[in-house]
């Protein structure tokens, strides 16, 4: 159905040309699933991106060509290829923030694309529409259809994306990074989901993520792509049995394991090179000692009957006829030099929990005590310099970025507000240090977040948070947008931070897997209450509820 012939993709041109993608093949035949799996930057997202014509107006393809159905699409018009696009070839984009209009409803937007396609009635488009969303699991599909974008969590934004991409029942379907903000159990209906329809209606389905995991359960096949090219490429349990490239092998040691618990994760660049890495084991006994140490302090940050209330509907009169509670009586302490892990699923509470904590978000009732501070009684001002102590990475690089400052000046801003380091110079070491430590290079200080991919962006956010050094950092999806082996480097930062600093860190995160591996404890959250609280590896292992067993028996294996 779909054939890629050594299609070269580069930016520029004469001196200053760049090969993004260097003569990559692939073909896809219907009711088949070709993963594609590589870090960010290695030409994934560029390759779908030519089979749609959506390139960049700065990418040329140089070469090669991509035939769908005996058509060579990139000979094609704009106006011809719009009849393929959203109807025979479909794509969910890696950014749904992004990607969906943010003045336009979320129902709508799935209406126009089936309007435009279907020639059907606006009645019966919302029908379809709502259908959608009760198949990709949204939950409460009428209010949805009529929320903005910015009115959803990420991971329900995401869950639209993907109901736009199947409205129309595509012969080829482009998942791009499709389940990165979502969380395990909807992960795992989702994968469900387009291998159903995948079988339907023989649907081709190419599908790019750096979760070898997920890779391992939606694909037939998966191609390894390293700087533009492909390394390996094979049958799935052939690569994941006996990989024979290098690179391939350092993807899969990257993750953190299920079975033990490393002191630090292996990187890419261990393999690369033929290094040895480390494979110390942090055993129970120590793990123990270091327990009994920081639970004999005082908490740093007591959480006590926190409820957050929002406004679903008011009468004519202003008083509110429904409301839900996306914080409701939440109690916790967190203590110094501990991580904190807070798992559940999109749109449990979680990032209302951290926002209301940082007071970005007034809560409806309740006390947060920080260092023995009440963080609610605190004025506009003394919020403000608490701010450099207490901070956050937020869950969506792209909007948490200004688009008009340079990278290297909205890490250095944060610097000068608090007058930190003296002078500009000064600051500028500092952010070139932060940009090395967290995988970035020098050179990197003088370019825009739009120069960058999804994860390197999230790299830059983490960097603008560590600039003040502060003592409690609340890491809101920190690792979500990244590929697996930058995600084990910035773990590896985070933990060798906590140990030179002494942060204290909450770690969200829906990847259960990456949170047991960093964190002392492991909260669960569920329709906004707690709803189980222990050791981690405890929780992990042995757990209580039945939410939680739900959660980490759909962790991909």
């Amino acid at each position: 159905m779909l054939e890629i012939n050594n299609i070269t993709i580069g930016f520029g041109s004469g001196s200053t040309e760049v090969i993004a993608v260097k003569d990559v093949s692939l073909s896809v035949n219907r009711n088949q699933s070709i993963g594609i799996v590589g870090e960010s930057g290695s030409g994934k997202s560029l390759t779908a991106l030519a089979i749609m014509k959506l390139l960049p107006p700065q990418a040329n393809v140089l070469g090669g060509n991509i035939v769908f159905d005996g058509v060579d699409l990139q000979k094609l018009t704009n106006k011809e290829i719009r009849k393929y696009r959203g109807n025979r070839i479909s794509m969910i984009f890696q950014e749904p923030m992004t990607a969906l209009n943010p003045v336009i409803r979320c129902g709508k937007q799935i209406v126009e694309i089936i309007r435009l396609h279907q020639k059907t009635s606006k009645v019966e488009a919302k029908k379809q529409t709502i259908d959608l969303f009760e198949k990709v699991n949204l939950p409460r599909p009428e209010n949805i259809f009529s929320s903005y974008p910015h009115q959803l969590s990420g991971g329900q934004k995401q869950r639209i994306m993907i109901a736009m991409a199947i409205a129309n029942k595509p012969d080829l379907l482009i998942a791009d990074e499709p389940t990165t903000a979502l969380d395990v159990t909807v992960q795992k209906e989702i994968i469900s989901l387009l291998n159903d329809l995948r079988k339907e209606y023989g649907m081709g389905l190419i599908f790019i993520s750096h979760d070898l995991g997920v890779i391992k359960e939606v694909a037939d096949e998966v191609a390894v792509m390293y700087k533009g090219q492909i390394v390996e490429h094979g049958k799935i349990n052939d690569i994941f049995n006996n990989p024979q490239d290098p690179y391939t092998k350092g993807l899969m040691a990257c993750r953190p394991p299920t079975d033990i618990r490393l002191e630090r994760l292996p990187v890419i660049e261990d393999f690369m090179d033929g290094h040895s890495f480390d494979t110390s084991m942090n055993s129970n006994s120590v793990r123990a000692a270091q327990h009994e140490k920081i639970y004999k302090q005082e908490p740093i940050l007591s959480v006590d009957h926190l409820d957050k209330e929002y406004s679903l509907s008011k009468n004519i009169w202003g008083k509110t006829t429904s409301s839900l509670f996306a914080v409701d009586d939440v109690n916790f302490k967190v203590y110094p030099g501990e991580t904190l892990g807070l798992v559940g699923e999109s749109g449990c509470g979680k990032t209302t929990l951290s926002r209301s904590i940082l007071r970005l978000i007034e809560p409806s009732n309740g006390s947060i005590y920080y260092d023995e501070n009440d963080i609610l009684a605190l004025s506009s001002s003394e919020i403000r310099k608490q701010r450099k102590d207490i901070n956050i990475v937020f869950q969506d690089p792209y909007s948490s970025l200004n688009p008009r400052i340079s990278i290297g000046n909205a890490i250095m801003e944060p610097m000068k507000v608090h007058g930190l380091h003296g002078n500009n110079n000064s600051r500028k070491e500092q952010v070139l240090l932060l940009l090395e430590k967290v995988g970035l290079k020098k050179e990197h200080f003088n370019r825009y977040p739009h120069e960058f991919s999804g994860g390197q962006r999230q790299r830059i956010v983490i960097a603008r948070t560590l600039a003040l050094n502060p003592k409690f950092i609340i890491c809101d999806e920190a690792v979500s947008a990244l590929d697996v082996s930058v995600q084990a480097k910035v773990l590896n930062l985070l933990n060798d931070l906590k140990k030179e600093f002494g942060f204290t860190y909450i770690f969200i995160s829906h990847d259960l897997n990456v949170v047991r591996f960093m964190s002392d404890r492991i909260m669960v959250m569920k329709d906004g209450r707690i709803v189980e609280l222990g050791d981690a590896d405890e929780v992990y292992n042995n757990p209580s509820s039945d939410y939680t067993k739900r959660l980490i028996a759909s962790i991909p294996k």
